[in-house]
Parts: C-alpha cells; structure tokens; sequence
C-alpha cells in the first residue's frame, strides 16, 4: 500500500459533513409533470437508479420535469456530489457519484446534492463517499420498515477527517492511480460478462432454431423410420385436453397463434401458443399481498432473472393469504414463472420442494406433460421469442405485457425426442458458462474488497 495512504488520519481534524458542504434537497414533482422524453423547457432529472458503481448515469433512464420546477441552486454543476437519500432498496441508500462537469440537469427528491465548500477537494470527499467509514456510519442512520432513507441531519452529521487541501490532492492523485489500474481490470472483467451473456443468447438461439442439435426429421431421415411431428404432439396435445375436459359449459379450444408473419421453424417443428402448449396460463392476484415476517416465500417480478428463481431476498405470506392469491391455480414445482413488467420478460422453473406464492405482474405457465418445463423456458428466454415479446408490449414508457399477449405468445415447438436433447445440450453450454461467470463474479468481488480496503487505508482514524 502506498506510503501517501498510508499516513494515519490521527493528527487531521475530524469534521462533519455540513462544515466543507452545503447540502442541496432534490426537485419535487409529480407523475403528471414528468415525462420520459427530453424536449424543449424541460429538465433531465436523476433518480436513485441512475446512481451505479459510484458514478452517475447520465445518459439513460431519466426522468424530464418542467424548467420551473428547477431552482437555480437545484442545477448541478462540476464537483457536486449526488446521494441516494431514499429508496424501497436498501442497496442504494447512500449511493453517490461525483458530477465531473457541468451538466444542464438536477436531480430528484429521494436524492441530496453535496456541494463542497473551499476549504475541500470536491475528489476527496466523493473518495470519502465510497469508503467504509461512511457506510459504517450510514449503517447506522439509514432505518426505516419498508423504506430506507437519510434525513438531511444523518448526512450533514457524517464525520470525516480532514487534512489541509495540498494532503486531500495528494491522497486522491494517490487513489486515482491506484483505481485506474483497478478500474482496467474491473472493465475487462465487465466486457467478458457481456460476452458470457452474448454467448448464451446464442446458444438459445441456436437451441429454438433447430441448430444446437440433429433434428428429429434428420435423424429419422437417416435412420428410415418415421417420427411424431411437432404438430402432431401439438394435436395429439389439444386432443387429449379435450377428452380430458371436465370443467363448466362447452368446452373452449385454446386461441392459436398467427403464424403469418413467423419465422420459419426447422421441418418436423411447429408453432404454438402458449395457452395451446401449456395446460395452464395464470396470471397472478393484481393487488399487493400483506407481508409477514415468515411463511411461505412471494415471488415478485425481481426475484425472477436469467432464468433463475431468486429466493434469498423475498417476503412472505401466511398460509390463509396464500390461498387467497392462489386459489386459481396454486403453484407446483416444474410450473414456469414468466414476468408481465418491471421487468418484462424473465422467466423461471419453480425447483423441487418449493413452495411459493405468485406476486403482482407475474403469470404461472404449467405445460402440458409432453412439453418440457426446460425447453419452454429456453424458448421463452431466447431471442426469437424475446423479439415476439417486444412486438406486441404495450406502453409509452414503461413496457408491459397484457395477460391475452402473455397466452398468445408464439413458441416453437419440436418433437419430444428432440426437446430432451436440445434441453441436455443447452445445460451443457450453460453450465460450462456458469463456471466461467462465477469465476469473473469472484475477481469482481475481489477488486471491491481491494478498492474498499484502499479506501479504509485513506481515511481511517
């Protein structure tokens, strides 16, 4: 570690916060005032979101409020710092970025603006920010039940130490050096998470276009033998469901899908709907449920991502609400979870032995017991269909989908045969891409805990 970091804090005078800044409230505005879109006489606005990895997001995902909304001292000029005051996300609470040089914009009410004084170098309090002798300290402060927040006392009451000027530029020239070289190693890290993402793209592309694996006409070509066609299975499928049938009324054939203007499927394949390819297609109870502080896990639409069912950061329900919001169709392992909005499109399998409750904006996919649960999740996640998705979202800001869009999607679908191969053959590519990604994730870790443990050098007492 560099002799320059490595000078105690002791002998330097601690200060808070409000003596080497003025700190600035946000713009407040309503949701009729704001719009997505830049234009004339208005203003970009930064939220708590556009804050990420200690720097600020200025080029997307802003929100545009009236120029009148916005007073003078509300605009941010070089050197000012931005901080996440309140957020539903613990995450992001206390989050900052240095503004690096002028900018036309502001920022938003859940977040505060730092405005150093003369007496500090704007780079030495933002480094300040990032260290954890702040975080220790916000720890502490940032409570709250549903909603965290900074109260303007919290931050003005920060303390740090505070060296003369000449020592604050020493110090940051020191850890700007020692960042870039960290911050090299941390963008190729990045570029090769973007690749590992490139990758599996293609391969569920490749998976959902007949090109992962020999196809189930050319094998039987080759052998001489015949072979259930998608559209036979799909037929033999609707046949079945219709014998089946024991519900109330006449019995209601599953809407298709237009084919007219999708794209080509390999011979033997065929397209299908989801209502036509699932045995159920259930959209979730549209109200929030009361949470308790355990019972039976709530999958909302953040804990379903890549493909996965993220269960280590959700809410509960107790067992009379859950059968409440399930009593359409409760969930079963094997039933794939699929998101209407915020995000849209992500889907997940629910594993053995869970047992869970569907959450606002999320739908239930069962498939018919010829179809694997695996390859319509490939499907579902690949880019042939993520393309579908696109076309028919609604919504001028954020996309959604509707519930008929959702039963309605196209999706391919080949012989069963064929499906088990293409599901062993895509979770080869995928593992092998998941040993990769955990390695990259580790040496991400690794530079945090190097760049935190740079920073506790800099500035603890």
């Amino acid at each position: 570690m560099s002799e320059v970091l490595e000078q105690t804090a002791a002998s330097w005078p601690e200060v808070v916060v409000s003596d080497v800044s003025e700190l600035i409230r946000g713009v407040t505005y309503s949701k009729e005032q704001a719009t997505d879109k830049p234009q004339d006489g208005y203003t970009p606005v930064l939220r708590a979101t556009n804050i990420q990895e200690s720097r600020l997001v200025l080029e997307s995902d802003l929100v545009f409020v009236p120029d009148s909304n916005v007073s003078a001292n509300q605009r941010l000029r070089a050197g000012d710092i931005v901080v996440a005051t309140s957020s539903g996300s613990k995450h992001l609470v206390g989050k900052s970025g240095l503004v690096h040089s002028d900018w036309r914009g502001s920022f938003g009410a859940f977040c505060a603006a730092i405005r150093p004084k003369a007496n500090i170098e704007s780079r030495y309090l933002a480094a300040f920010l990032q260290s954890p002798s702040y975080w220790k300290q916000v720890g502490k402060k940032a409570l709250g039940v549903n909603i965290n927040n900074l109260r303007r006392g919290d931050i003005e009451s920060l303390t740090l130490p505070l060296p003369t000027l000449t020592k604050q530029r020493e110090i940051v020239a020191e850890l700007e050096k020692q960042f870039s070289r960290l911050d090299e190693a941390v963008a190729n890290l990045q570029r090769v998470k973007v690749n590992l993402k490139r990758y599996k793209a293609s391969v569920l592309k490749a998976a959902v276009e007949g090109r992962l694996v020999e196809t189930e006409a050319t094998l039987a070509h080759r052998e001489g033998r015949t072979y259930e066609t998608g559209e036979q299975l799909l037929q033999r499928i609707l046949e079945e469901r219709r014998a089946k049938w024991a519900g109330k009324g006449q019995y209601k054939e599953p809407e298709a899908t237009n084919v007219s203007d999708l794209g080509k499927l390999p011979e033997g394949w065929t397209w299908a709907s989801a209502v036509q390819a699932c045995e159920q297609v259930v959209d979730c109870h549209n109200k929030t449920a009361p949470y308790t502080s355990t019972g039976i896990p709530l999958v909302r639409t953040t804990n379903i991502k890549d493909g996965r069912l993220l269960l280590d950061d959700t809410r509960y329900v107790d067992q009379p609400t859950y059968e409440f919001w399930s009593r359409r169709c409760p969930p079963e392992p094997g039933d794939v979870l699929f998101t209407r909005e915020a995000p849209m499109g992500e889907a997940g399998i629910i594993p053995p032995g869970v047992k869970l409750c569907l959450g606002q904006r999320t739908m239930l996919m069962r498939p018919s017991p010829a179809i694997s649960s695996s390859f319509l999740l490939s499907a579902l996640l690949s880019p042939v269909v993520k393309d579908l998705i696109d076309r028919v979202a609604v919504g001028s800001g954020v996309k959604h989908l509707r519930v008929g869009d959702v039963e309605r999607l196209p999706v391919p679908l080949p012989p069963v045969g064929e499906q088990a191969r293409i599901v062993a053959e895509v979770d080869r590519h995928l593992s092998i891409l998941r040993e990769v990604e955990a390695e990259v994730d580790a040496n991400l870790q690794r530079a945090q805990a190097l760049r935190q443990a740079t920073l506790s050098t800099a500035f603890s007492r």
